[in-house]
């Protein structure tokens, strides 16, 4: 029996993880020919809230390098592993330049080139971080996304360890297949990408985003109508804000000016004009008084 391109949200589960990532990194790592059981997870928090490699440390005897950049979080997490010797935490910030790219990073850590799995969970460069690895290539990726960018949208935000807006899904997976990586999963947060050669492995036979993502739940869609009004449809929610966006104020165009242009009045389309359009207003005036 054929499977479904989405098998692998049957084994969402939770031990630590959000929304399922520990089941789901569990088996695809079941899957795998081989490993090396060694993990690296960034930003790592306290190495526990929330986390995609607590479980695999714990209960699978994974060694692992856990990399935090904030100084009030970090003694919280070495405190959590000190007693374990195969587990490396570190205190820095992953950036994308040759001076704080991950390869730079782990570059006297004694780990394989193509160690198990990468945990990527910055809340903003993520695409810009992955994309500066060369050295390593992990067998699995999952790494976070946008999750109110619908899976048309392809919006990577700019370089800056300033700015926290992440990208979407459909950024991602150009990336991925740049660096020989296909998609094999996606929740609400993450997405899952698989070494390209071990992508048959998971028979799936369709694994484009819209496919794979079965919760957009978080998307709010934009659109005009004809007379200028902004609508908003889906969550209208700013998840990490707790939110809600209200169409009254997104709307550029004034009441008395809100309707579709061809209909407007003398005085509609002169106001119009000159709010919106000063350098036709001049032109249309010209016209209405004869003068060329």
């Amino acid at each position: 029996m054929k499977k479904s391109p989405t098998w692998l949200l049957d084994f969402k589960s939770d031990v630590y993880s959000q929304t399922g990532e520990d089941g789901i990194i569990e088996k695809i790592l079941e899957i795998l020919p081989a490993r090396d059981k060694w993990c690296v997870e960034f930003g790592a928090w306290d190495g526990k809230y929330l986390s995609n490699t607590r479980n695999l440390i714990d209960h699978k005897q994974y060694s692992a390098v856990l990399i935090e950049g904030s100084t009030a979080k970090f003694p919280e997490l070495k405190s959590n592993f000190a007693s374990n010797p195969n587990v490396y935490p570190i205190n820095q910030f992953v950036g994308f330049d040759s001076k704080s790219n991950l390869d730079t990073i782990l570059k006297d850590i004694p780990i394989p080139k193509d160690f198990d799995l990468l945990s990527i969970d910055i809340d903003g460069n993520d695409y810009h971080v992955w994309k500066a690895m060369s050295v390593y290539q992990p067998k699995l990726v999952v790494i976070e996304f946008n999750p109110t960018m619908s899976n048309e949208l392809a919006f990577v935000q700019k370089a800056d360890g300033n700015v926290n807006q992440g990208c979407s899904l459909a950024a991602l997976v150009p990336l991925a297949k740049e660096k020989g990586y296909e998609l094999v999963s996606v929740l609400p947060w993450n997405a899952f990408f698989i070494r390209k050669e071990l992508f048959p492995l998971f028979e799936i036979s369709d694994n484009r985003p819209e496919t794979l993502r079965t919760d957009n739940s978080l998307v709010t869609h934009m659109f005009v109508g004809f007379d200028g009004y902004v609508s908003l449809q889906g969550s209208k929610r700013m998840p990490w804000h707790d939110m809600t966006m209200d169409e009254k104020n997104f709307q550029p165009v004034p009441g008395f000016l809100r309707k579709h242009p061809p209909l407007y009045n003398k005085f509609q389309k002169l106001m119009f004009l000159s709010f919106y359009h000063p350098r036709k207003l001049v032109k249309e005036v010209k016209r209405m008084v004869g003068i060329k």
